[in-house]
């Protein structure tokens, strides 16, 4: 796996003269003209902020929206739970090809089409019950009587969750992050569908990368290269949770 991307990051140190006149593996002649055009034009750069604008939004919400569910789903009863639970996860897998008409639709009705928010919201259909299946499995892990112990001990209830039962299932928090916010920022077909220039992801600036004067390759490897970073710095943070989460919970 490791080779397209060294093919990619070589590629971005070239200029197009230079990956077109001729094969090479390591550059002979580096040559920054791909980031430098990438930060250079207000399309390629505002793009690559709109992508991490929106993932990071919609990362924090589906959280905030599935802790509270997760928990419900890992402590309660009640009727038509497992039909519910059964009903969130049928959204993950339905193709998001299904809702880009009744998106574009409402949205437009709702002025939220263009809008970063608009786009979060979007992935949240997808997200939120990711999120809640991965997190349910952490909560369930964690003994029932620690709930009890802590009512007896007078802690109210979003004490005992913010300070108490949070930072026991950290790992479990880890990991749904992880993928949530991957998740968000490759998914193409519904923010190409609900954005135009505004909101714009770089994943849909990079569809459009062929002009009058052909493939601008340069320009394109160094977008790549770009996109990559989030998901290595992701990864850096999370990856003692993500071991804990494979070894522990649903992932």
């Amino acid at each position: 796996w490791s080779v397209p991307v060294l093919w990619l990051v070589s590629m971005s140190l070239r200029d197009n003269a230079d990956i077109l006149s001729k094969f090479e593996v390591l550059p002979s002649k580096p040559s920054f003209h791909g980031y430098e055009e990438f930060f250079a034009d207000s399309t390629w750069s505002g793009s690559y902020m709109n992508s991490v604008t929106y993932t990071l939004m919609n990362t924090v919400m589906c959280l905030v929206v599935a802790l509270p569910a997760a928990y419900a789903f890992s402590r309660y009863t009640f009727s038509g739970d497992k039909h519910l639970f059964f009903w969130l996860l049928t959204n993950r897998m339905a193709p998001a090809a299904v809702f880009l008409l009744p998106f574009f639709q409402f949205y437009s009705a709702m002025k939220l089409f263009d809008t970063h928010l608009g786009v979060a919201f979007a992935h949240m259909l997808f997200n939120v019950p990711l999120a809640v299946w991965i997190l349910e499995g952490f909560m369930s892990g964690v003994p029932r009587q620690l709930d009890e112990i802590a009512e007896i001990d007078g802690y109210k209830f979003p004490r005992f969750f913010l300070t108490v039962f949070i930072p026991m299932i950290r790992s479990g928090i880890g990991v749904t992050a992880f993928f949530l916010f991957m998740f968000s920022w490759v998914e193409l077909l519904i923010a190409r569908t609900i954005t135009s220039t505004a909101a714009k992801p770089i994943a849909a600036q990079m569809t459009r990368t062929v002009g009058a004067s052909g493939v601008d390759w340069s320009l394109l490897s160094a977008a790549g290269v770009l996109t990559i970073i989030p998901g290595i710095i992701v990864i850096w943070f999370v990856r003692n949770y993500i071991a804990k989460g494979f070894a522990l919970g649903r992932v």
